[in-house]
């Protein structure tokens, strides 16, 4: 089986072109590309362009994220891909959120901080590209 280490060698990487907020929202939104809705609130991942429609049911919003897509098939019981993810851009003081699909992972970096994490990335032996 192989290790977390060994994805990030010629690991295709792609930052998405758009900027998002993360907010939490009244409602499930339709344009948002993120809905998480536990039992307490409804957390939303939606590009800024869009906010202005949806500003009455927001009630809070932190701007300027980017997201960050490890685009490579991850097997569901890998153990610790997202640690050692974390573990790397937290040694270069980045905080991140983490967002996890069927085989795909991505993290939601501040806008500051992306040329900080894609230079980690690469040096890691990731290809990053932008879509």
């Amino acid at each position: 089986m192989k290790k977390p280490e060994d994805y990030f060698n010629n690991g295709e990487v792609y930052v998405w072109k758009e900027t998002f907020a993360v907010a939490k929202s009244k409602k499930p939104l339709p344009d948002a590309v993120v809905t998480i809705q536990d039992k307490n609130e409804i957390t939303v991942v939606i590009d800024q362009e869009k906010l202005e429609a949806h500003k009455d049911d927001l009630v809070e919003t932190d701007r300027d994220w980017k997201i960050i897509t490890f685009d490579m098939l991850l097997p569901l019981d890998m153990v610790g891909w997202i640690a050692k993810v974390s573990d790397i851009l937290a040694d270069e003081g980045i905080s991140i959120l983490i967002l996890s699909a069927y085989s795909t992972d991505h993290v939601l970096v501040k806008m500051s901080d992306l040329e900080k994490a894609t230079n980690k990335l690469k040096s890691m032996g990731c290809r990053i590209s932008e879509k």
